[in-house]
């Protein structure tokens, strides 16, 4: 029996390039935060949620593994890039079986749902696991600025393409597991049709401030203002508070560490002010710092994979979760903004700080999914080659203006 097993495994690994082909040649179907909302408030239905992602499951994993292989054959073949690349193969495997099995049939939804927990949770660690692939290919091969972009680029896109897929994953098994979620009874799925900004902000913050304490025996307190066209009441949206919650902490870890560090020697620290606004198309969050600022040239690096100014933890360190890591908090936390069709900026004044503004969508039929898809325009991105800058680079050394005196 464990021979047959095994020759159907290998069976089925030998046929997974032939459906990424097949599927990779779909475009995904991005759907807004009120079909999201709607589907799972009035339409709930286990089978039409199991016949949609049995297919669109398939076609967003398949379209950004095929994007994995445009990758550098150095990046590849690191062993956290191979760990990460195995998973999907036995996700996307996981999920094909379901393909052919009745929908009417109660046991078959149930095993789905078990099928999709599995998959999450094998699927949890695959951002430290793919940046210490990015560490491993760092460390062993030197660096290029072409390869650096193309790598940009393809975790950019990795990185939504999971956030869709975990957010797919949660909204089916979260309505459809048979219970309410005793914290936030009101939420579809993972969405709170009533999400209080200004009560994310506080829960952020206060998680930021216990690390901030642990590490630094101190903290910024917070100020917090909102503004809304409804006068008081406090700003509340259609969201995903969990992806509220990743970009603020993230926002306010920066921020504690800059204002410590630039106010060391202080009794008083600045507080960290903080401004809701909500109007007909945006909701924005300004999150305002005094913690020095950075150099205006290296606000775009703060949001690169490649580049981190933390020393990297290594994966598996049993230690407090620390204040800064892999240097991805920035750039994913931009990503989950995008997601909804937002966007994170930075705005810095070096020797002063550092204003964050965070922008989504007011609307629910706006916060539409912004999903990578595989296509020729995708590829053309990976062929980029290096060619001469059409603007004059400036020299690091001042010029010596002596070559150029006249002849006396």
């Amino acid at each position: 029996m464990k021979f047959v097993r095994f020759i159907m495994k290998n069976a089925a690994l030998a046929s997974v390039p032939k459906h990424i082909e097949h599927f990779s040649k779909f475009s995904p179907s991005p759907l807004s935060m009120k079909q999201f909302l709607d589907f799972g408030s009035i339409n709930a239905c286990e089978k039409t949620s199991f016949v949609f992602l049995r297919q669109e499951l398939p076609v967003r994993l398949s379209n950004i593994m095929k994007e994995i292989n445009l990758l550098p054959d150095k990046l590849l073949t690191t062993p956290s890039v191979q760990m990460v690349q195995g998973w999907y193969i036995q996700s996307l495997m996981e999920i094909l079986e379901f393909l052919d099995r009745n929908p009417d049939d109660y046991k078959v939804l149930g095993q789905f749902v078990d099928a999709l927990v599995t998959i999450r949770n094998r699927h949890n660690d695959v951002v430290p696991t793919m940046a210490q692939g990015i560490i491993e290919y760092k460390e062993a091969f030197p660096q290029d600025l072409v390869t650096n972009q193309n790598i940009q680029y393809f975790l950019d896109r990795f990185y939504m393409s999971r956030i869709s897929i975990r957010m797919l994953i949660n909204q089916h098994t979260l309505i459809f597991d048979g219970s309410a979620n005793p914290v936030h009874p009101n939420t579809i799925g993972s969405i709170d049709p009533h999400c209080q900004v200004g009560d994310v902000v506080q829960d952020a913050f206060h998680s930021a401030k216990m690390l901030c304490d642990q590490y630094y025996l101190r903290s910024p307190d917070l100020i917090l203002q909102e503004m809304s066209n409804k006068k008081n009441h406090p700003v509340s949206i259609v969201y995903v508070p969990s992806h509220l919650y990743h970009m603020l902490f993230e926002l306010f870890k920066n921020a504690m560490r800059a204002t410590i560090e630039t106010h060391e020697n202080s009794n008083n620290l600045p507080p960290i002010q903080v401004m809701v606004s909500l109007g007909d198309e945006d909701m924005s969050v300004k999150v305002m710092d005094k913690g020095g600022g950075v150099p205006f040239r290296r606000i775009e690096n703060l949001f690169s994979y490649m580049y981190s100014t933390a020393p990297a933890p290594q994966i598996g360190e049993h230690t407090r979760p620390p204040l800064a890591g892999f240097g991805y908090g920035l750039p994913i936390s931009r990503l989950y903004a995008k997601y909804f069709q937002g966007d994170l900026q930075l705005y810095s004044m070096e020797g002063h700080g550092t204003d964050a503004v965070i922008y989504l969508k007011a609307l629910s039929t706006d916060s539409i999914e912004r999903l990578p898809v595989y296509n020729k325009t995708a590829l053309k991105n990976y062929k980029v080659s290096q060619e001469a800058d059409d603007w004059c680079v400036p020299s690091k050394e001042p010029l010596d203006l002596s070559n150029f005196k006249g002849a006396k």
